[in-house]
């Protein structure tokens, strides 16, 4: 899950979080009904700048008291937020067979390197063949596609944060714009910058 996001789960959801490298991360529950959204299940939500100053505020007071006006204001403005929130089409699976998981894992870690998936299953320690059916079995996918989806979403994180078209691509191993313009719109069903300004308000990306 890439900054600028946050993770809607759903009460009474069974879930485990796995943090790879250092991670700062705030939670916020709710009793359940309070907050509706439109979709069913767990959603990425794109987190806009008030909605990050919001959760900063309600972590730090640790509990919002119904006796305070400030706090039940600060609360029912989270939860407009919340409701409104624009929940962002992208997530990635995680295998969870060992030698698939470490090869998802080098992948992650060098999403700009052309290591060819050979030297990349040698490195992991797993045949290409069985790698292949760990990830078509688990994730529905071969790993190719499943690394191309990987890029895209690590992409849209560099987009929202402001970076240009151009520099994005060759963060996530497209050695040319043009490429990476095609294979973001085959996925998202629209261009980089398109999509990116309609995903936060009407932002424009260069």
């Amino acid at each position: 899950m890439p900054p600028q996001f946050a993770l809607w789960i759903p009460a009474t959801t069974f879930h485990k979080i796995e943090m790879i490298g250092e991670v700062s991360m705030r939670t916020l529950y709710f009793r359940p009904g309070i907050v509706s959204r439109r979709e069913s299940g767990s959603s990425l939500l794109y987190v806009t700048p008030l909605l990050r100053e919001l959760i900063v505020e309600a972590v730090r007071l640790t509990r919002l008291r119904v006796r305070s006006r400030m706090e039940c204001a600060l609360r029912e403005l989270l939860i407009a937020q919340l409701r409104k929130a624009t929940a962002a089409p992208i997530g990635i699976m995680m295998p969870s067979e060992p030698r698939a998981l470490a090869l998802a894992r080098l992948i992650v870690r060098n999403l700009a390197a052309s290591d060819s998936l050979a030297n990349l299953c040698a490195e992991a320690g797993v045949g290409i063949r069985t790698a292949q059916r760990n990830y078509r079995r688990e994730l529905g996918v071969d790993i190719e596609t499943w690394r191309r989806q990987v890029r895209l979403i690590r992409a849209v994180q560099l987009l929202v944060a402001g970076r240009s078209v151009k520099e994005v691509a060759h963060t996530v191993g497209y050695r040319q714009s043009s490429a990476f313009v095609e294979a973001f719109r085959r996925l998202f069903n629209a261009t980089p910058k398109v999509w990116t300004a309609d995903l936060c308000g009407g932002r424009r990306f260069d």
